[in-house]
């Protein structure tokens, strides 16, 4: 039965090619064929689950949806039956699988997901003490709670921490919660308890059961589905080009009380599947925007609040939904008009028209940040990333227009391009893959601006700054800080009273680069004006409106442009 079950769970997976005329039946029939499956191996249940989920998010008819749904429903029992026969569950832990209904994560959540859980999931979380290995750290933290605990853990070696700690909290199923109830009611600022919560290394169980949380269940709103008749959309029928001049998509601010409906939504979607993102767990409601591109697709995009930036570089994240399943996230990291990308999809998805969504993320991300230079960093395309090297995703982005930032990479790339052209069935050898994966790959809107952003870096910036602190301050940041902000207000005939304190630290920041560039107090007036409305625009409401000013300065982009070059990078 195992053997003819996981056959038909094969058959099952090739429906995720099955597109076009007599699809649809084709496919139905394959699905009534697990009406009353019992699963005994759990590999076998985890294809099972994701082969279900691909149809449900590309389904080739409305009866596709609904027998989808009706199969996903019933995944918890398969697993409780695992679990009661015994079945090894490890498998259901890896980060590609986890999430699915009736399993439970494990992992050690840093203080804003831990909080963010324990206010949606509190009965399902529970502690896992390792005594041993943390004894000593809550030994430290703990008697802030605990009454009278120092005298015990202070000056003997075998304190049973966890017996005072349970009795404090009324048993051992109530310590999550009380110890969390005990972090909100700290007299601390919320990053004074994120830093004490995180150095407890407190690993967190969370029993997902039913919960519209899991992988199984998770579903944004989806006005109506999108059923495809039709072959998917292929990388090579996808191009950047004729994307970027086709017009504007029609994205839509959402008011920040649905922009906060979203975020939670995002937020189990990531988290069920192993993933922190600095823009998930610090997203700002107040910027969420929605664009429906088409074919059942909707990109979710939203930046930060102001006292959540980076230092120099605006970040956006975002994440796309198919029928109401999400199917990947976006990372974009800014500077001028460059944007370096990061984009994940989901592995039970990337058999979809992922090129086709890359490229409406890129459209939008242009449309809402102004940038011009797109970069993808090296890990994805395969530096220390095993699997994006075997996947080959360095041809991912090659073939819709990115090129190598290296002379020497390009010329590689231009090498095995001809070799495949000329040689029917040539695979690139991995080695060579992982050649090409060492540097960033680019593609350019502007052909006037080509090659600007090759060897950039903030990091060698960053590291000016320190060899600055250095040298000048003898490494007191707290005089340099001074120093250089009393500085730079002159310099640029900046009147701080009445800026706030977002902005105050924007410009404590970015006058550590401005104090490295020799000619600053020789710019025009003018440009100096635009370079403190730049400054100002980091604390805006809209991160993107830094970005649009900044891209107006031309001296100050160079100014930055010649700073990373003057140094190495680490």
């Amino acid at each position: 039965m195992g053997h003819s079950l996981a056959a038909q769970v094969a058959r099952l997976e090739q429906c995720r090619h099955q597109y076009g005329p007599e699809s649809a039946a084709y496919v139905e029939k394959i699905l009534d064929a697990f009406t009353n499956a019992h699963f005994r191996e759990p590999e076998t249940l985890i294809r099972f689950h994701d082969a279900l989920l691909f149809l449900r998010a590309f389904p080739q008819s409305a009866t596709v949806v609904k027998r989808t749904e009706s199969l996903l429903a019933s995944i918890s029992q398969q697993v409780l039956r695992l679990r009661e026969s015994g079945a090894e569950m490890d498998v259901f832990e890896p980060e590609a699988v986890s999430g699915i209904a009736g399993t439970s994560i494990e992992e050690s959540f840093t203080y804003e997901v831990a909080r963010w859980l324990w206010q949606h999931y509190p009965a399902q979380l529970h502690a896992d003490w390792d005594e041993e290995e943390q004894r000593s750290r809550l030994g430290a933290t703990l008697p802030r709670f605990v009454p009278l605990l120092e005298d015990d853990a202070l000056v003997e070696a075998d304190t049973p921490i966890l017996s005072w700690l349970s009795a404090a909290a009324g048993g051992e199923a109530h310590d999550f919660d009380w110890l969390m109830r005990q972090f909100e009611s700290l007299p601390l600022t919320f990053a004074q308890k994120s830093e004490l919560y995180d150095s407890l290394g407190l690993f967190v169980r969370w029993d997902l059961e039913d919960t519209p949380a899991t992988r199984t269940f998770g579903r944004f709103p989806a006005s109506e589905i999108f059923c495809h008749d039709a072959a998917l959309i292929r990388r090579n029928e996808v191009s950047l080009s004729k994307e970027f001049s086709a017009p504007p998509l029609p994205m839509k601010k959402l008011a920040a009380k649905e922009g906060l409906r979203v975020l939670d939504l995002v937020r189990a979607a990531l988290t069920v599947r192993g993933r922190e993102l600095y823009g998930t767990t610090r997203a700002d409601a107040n910027s969420v925007y929605q664009c429906d591109v088409g074919r059942g697709v909707t990109i979710y995009l939203w930046g930060l609040p102001p006292d959540r930036r980076l230092p120099l570089r605006a970040y956006h994240c975002g994440l796309t939904v198919k029928n109401g399943l999400p199917i990947n996230y976006i990372e974009g990291i800014s500077l001028f008009e460059w944007m370096e990308v990061g984009f994940n999809t989901f592995y039970a998805y990337r058999d979809g028209e992922t090129a086709w969504i890359y490229a409406k993320a890129l459209k939008l991300l242009h449309q809402l940040a102004g940038v011009s230079c797109f970069s993808v960093y090296p890990y994805q395309l395969g530096k220390d990333n095993e699997e994006a090297l075997q996947s080959g995703a360095f041809w991912f982005y090659r073939k819709l227009g990115f090129r190598p930032g290296r002379p020497d990479l390009l010329a590689l790339t231009l090498e095995e391009e001809k070799k495949i052209i000329a040689r029917p069935g040539y695979r690139v050898p991995v080695r060579t893959l992982s050649k090409l994966a060492e540097h960033h790959v680019f593609y350019d809107l502007d052909s006037a601006a080509v090659g600007r952003w090759d060897t950039f870096s903030t990091r060698s910036i960053g590291l000016a700054v320190q060899q600055h602190m250095a040298a000048k301050f003898h490494g007191d940041v707290k005089q340099m800080r001074a120093a250089i902000s009393a500085d730079m207000a002159t310099t640029l005939g900046a009147t701080l009273h009445d800026w706030n304190p977002q902005e105050l630290a924007a410009f404590e920041n970015i006058s550590l680069v401005l104090a490295l560039v020799p000619d600053i107090s020789q710019w025009s007036v003018a440009e100096k004006q635009l370079a403190l409305e730049a400054i100002r625009a980091k604390a805006a409401p809209e991160e993107s409106r830094y970005l649009r000013v900044l891209q107006n300065h031309a001296r100050l982009r160079d100014a930055f442009l010649q700073l990373s070059s003057e140094h190495v990078k680490a």
